[in-house]
């Protein structure tokens, strides 16, 4: 098989199964967040709690791209489909999609390197960094070869002025669509509930390792965690009841 199509083949199986693979990256890191709390080592120096705001400061910064780049998407477009594979009824060109090609894959980077860094483990943090983006550099391709072939020139003349991953900031341009609440809270319900899901399991194993027996830790993080679960099964409830989150436009 040349080298295209094994990356083509590869690609699509990732983005496929992008939603729960990123876990198993995280596992060793779990491990040595573990490790870490048991032997009493400071994160780099700084203050625990200041150190584990940082971190969560970084995942809700990639929220927000995800919440900007959706936003402003068009239809059938920025979704979290995997069982169908790729869907794209048109190239978003503008808002987010302005400054890079793949504002999605940034988002879930600042997402997953902010639980990453909860690690307090420099070398894990770089580790993690260069897996990442083995990782999305596949699915990357395969969709931007869906894309090519669905759009031909149109994609090929856009991707010449925009950058892949990093951000242009200069380049923004102003989206051609309204903003979409709806769109975020339907497709994002569950993105707050995986975060503070995985924080929680940190937390709770940590203690878990420290004292010997199951205690549930009144916390900030254990709170979030409780307060997501909450959200997300109201959005799932109206969902199913009502028309409230039908598509706005």
């Amino acid at each position: 098989m040349a080298l295209k199509d094994e990356f083509k083949t590869q690609g699509d199986f990732l983005f496929k199964n992008r939603s729960w693979l990123p876990i198993l990256i995280i596992l060793p890191g779990l491990y040595i967040y573990v490790v870490k709390a048991m032997n009493g080592t400071l994160p780099f120096g700084f203050d625990p709690a200041w150190y584990e705001w940082l971190c969560v400061n970084v995942a809700f910064l990639g929220f927000l791209v995800r919440f900007i780049a959706i936003g402003y998407s068009s239809d059938n477009t920025s979704g979290r489909n995997t069982a169908v594979g790729q869907v794209a009824d048109s190239v978003n060109k503008t808002g987010f999609y302005s400054m890079c090609r793949h504002p999605l894959y940034l988002g879930n980077f600042l997402i997953w390197v902010g639980i990453a860094a909860f690690t307090q483990d420099l070398w894990f943090i770089v580790a993690f960094t260069l897996a990442y983006w083995l990782y999305y550099e596949r699915i990357m391709y395969a969709e931007e070869t869906f894309l090519i072939g669905k759009y031909g020139k149109e994609y090929e003349d856009y991707s010449m002025g925009v950058n892949a991953f990093w951000p242009a900031l200069g380049k923004w341009t102003k989206p051609k669509n309204a903003y979409s609440f709806v769109k975020i809270i339907r497709q994002e319900k569950a993105g707050l509930l995986n975060l503070f899901l995985v924080l929680f399991i940190f937390k709770q194993l940590a203690l878990y390792f420290m004292e010997g027996t199951f205690e549930l830790e009144m916390n900030f993080f254990t709170y979030a965690f409780a307060a997501s679960i909450a959200w997300y099964i109201l959005i799932k409830l109206i969902q199913k009841t009502t028309n409230i989150l039908k598509e706005d436009r």
